[in-house]
């Protein structure tokens, strides 16, 4: 009999009747999905980055003022501080628009197909991956 740790996480279990090409077909939505939180977390770092840099724009026109280069001082003011990024947005109208135009729409339709195809189970592809490549009895690849 199967000790404790060699035995599946249920959590992980295809349900009965579900083909490998259903789990492959639910493995390559994930890693879509999961690629698109990447992508998400870049239009992040690009808040964050260009953020940083329109804060950074105060000590240069501080300076420029300071240098008596009021002019350029105006232009920076003018010109670049507080700028759109692309028309009528700053960062974070990006990102609002992404999550509610692309992100949100794509996690919820991806939840739905797994709840659908699988009750609703996670990363049923990586699952058994894992029970095909690890060593049983060995207590850093145990199941659970």
């Amino acid at each position: 009999m199967a000790s404790e740790q060699d035995r599946w996480d249920p959590r992980n279990r295809r349900p009965e009747g579900v083909t490998d090409v259903t789990v492959h077909a639910l493995g390559a939505l994930s890693k879509a999905l999961e690629t698109t939180e990447r992508a998400r977390g870049a239009l992040y770092e690009f808040h964050q980055l260009t953020g940083s840099a329109d804060l950074c724009l105060d000590d240069a026109v501080r300076l420029l003022r300071k240098a008596g280069h009021h002019t350029h001082a105006d232009r920076v003011e003018r010109e670049i501080l507080g700028r759109n990024v692309i028309p009528g947005h700053w960062t974070f109208q990006i990102i609002e628009d992404y999550n509610a135009t692309y992100y949100r729409p794509f996690q919820d339709l991806e939840k739905s197909i797994r709840d659908e195809l699988v009750e609703g189970k996670d990363h049923l592809y990586e699952a058994e991956m894992k029970e095909a490549r690890r060593s049983k009895r060995h207590p850093d690849h145990t199941a659970t």
